[in-house]
């Protein structure tokens, strides 16, 4: 018998994970989000229930999905046993809820994170798993997303119902961490190419160049990508419907050039790539998809000093 499923963080990402896993034939029990009113939508949609506490979603399912920010927001619904407030893990009281259930966490946050997640989760009595998304929301509404999977083998085993109906590509890469690593340097390779279209297609309208004809001209040569696929025509267009965020992408970023600084390595390219991104935060553009990042090179704008 399948497990009961409860999401945990259902913005576009979570929400359209949720209908998918809905629409395979799996029991949505729970959904749960800081945006109270986001959640009780959406738990109408799926007939489930939307708990006011973390530890109501833990005793309502056996199996919990995370889809949430940043390492700010893993830290605060994976509250440490007996912390004293209300987590996926214990109640305010201290009383442990999570015994048996198995955490799928989806965010693209700090590997250390994911390894105090597990060992919280542990002590607990539960199993945890990185699930890590190098995808965006038609994906997650398809099933098609691309997983790579971080933990214990046999809580990435228990996972394969679930895992199997949200993913086209499931591949499991090492111990807690570890798809972490590889989903952060995932992300930075991307944005590097993402502001690299960016300058040259606005050094191309700079130069008064036919876009269209630079993008063909592009898409034949070494300087095809697969974001000039997914963003080059928005790029163009100047339109940054957010698929994912250029807050996001700043985030990202910081994380790789963090894993750099732990072992030493200089990434200068990543740097740059990161100055671009926070600089559109600065501006408040931050919520604009990542190829926003053309309306910094399109005006002949500069990175942040």
């Amino acid at each position: 018998m399948a497990e009961k499923i409860a999401f945990v963080g259902v913005g576009r990402m979570g929400a359209n994970m949720a209908r998918r896993a809905k629409d395979q034939g799996f029991e949505i029990v729970a959904v749960y989000d800081v945006h109270r009113e986001t959640a009780t939508a959406l738990a109408a949609e799926l007939g489930a229930a939307a708990p006011a506490t973390l530890p109501e979603v833990t005793q309502l399912a056996e199996i919990v999905v995370t889809v949430v920010t940043d390492d700010e927001a893993m830290d605060n619904i994976f509250g440490s046993v007996g912390c004293g407030s209300d987590s996926l893990l214990a109640s305010a009281s201290g009383v442990a809820v999570a015994e048996g259930t198995l955490f799928i966490n989806c965010a693209t946050v700090s590997p250390g994170t994911h390894v105090l997640v597990e060992s919280r989760a542990e002590e607990a009595g539960a199993q945890s798993l990185e699930a890590c998304m190098a995808s965006s929301i038609t994906q997650a509404r398809e099933g098609s997303l691309y997983l790579m999977c971080g933990g214990k083998p046999e809580a990435f085993e228990r996972a394969q119902a679930i895992l199997a109906a949200l993913g086209g590509t499931v591949k499991y890469i090492g111990a807690a961490g570890q798809a972490a690593k590889l989903k952060a340097l995932v992300n930075m390779v991307m944005n590097i190419n993402t502001a690299g279209l960016a300058e040259g297609l606005g050094l191309a309208d700079a130069l008064g160049l036919d876009l269209a004809t630079v993008r063909e001209v592009f898409s034949q040569t070494g300087a095809n990508s697969r974001v000039l696929a997914t963003d080059g025509e928005d790029m163009q267009n100047r339109d940054h419907s957010c698929f994912f965020s250029s807050a996001h992408a700043a985030k990202d970023s910081g994380i790789a050039l963090q894993l750099g600084r732990e072992v030493g390595r200089t990434l200068p390219l990543a740097e740059a790539t990161k100055a671009q991104y926070d600089k559109m935060v600065f501006e408040g553009l931050g919520a604009l998809d990542k190829s926003g990042v053309a309306e910094l090179t399109f005006k002949g704008r500069h990175t942040a000093d």
